[in-house]
């Protein structure tokens, strides 16, 4: 994937995660890339994890089943991309 399509997917990532988990005071330009998704400013707690679950899977077909697969790919913006890109690189 190329960077342009990179930084689209990321722009994407971030406008989903506002909808998804109903962010009312956060804007999607507001989430860093790098920003942590737990833990950090945007004080996303297990429910919302289970909530990314489900965007990953409506929006990109990606299912995870493992809780620590979960961990690893739920870090932030860069990594959910990342791991998305990987994934569908993986099918095609």
């Amino acid at each position: 994937m190329s960077e342009l399509n990179t930084a689209a997917l990321k722009e994407t990532l971030k406008k989903q995660i506002v909808q998804y988990l109903n962010l009312l005071d956060i804007k999607p330009e507001d989430i860093r890339d790098d920003e942590p998704l737990f833990g950090g400013d945007l004080g996303l707690d297990s429910i919302d994890s289970l909530e990314l679950v489900v965007l990953l899977e409506r929006e990109y077909g990606i299912k995870i089943n493992n809780p620590a697969e979960g961990r690893k790919i739920l870090v932030d913006v860069n990594r959910m991309a990342e791991f998305i890109t990987g994934h569908q690189k993986q099918d095609a």
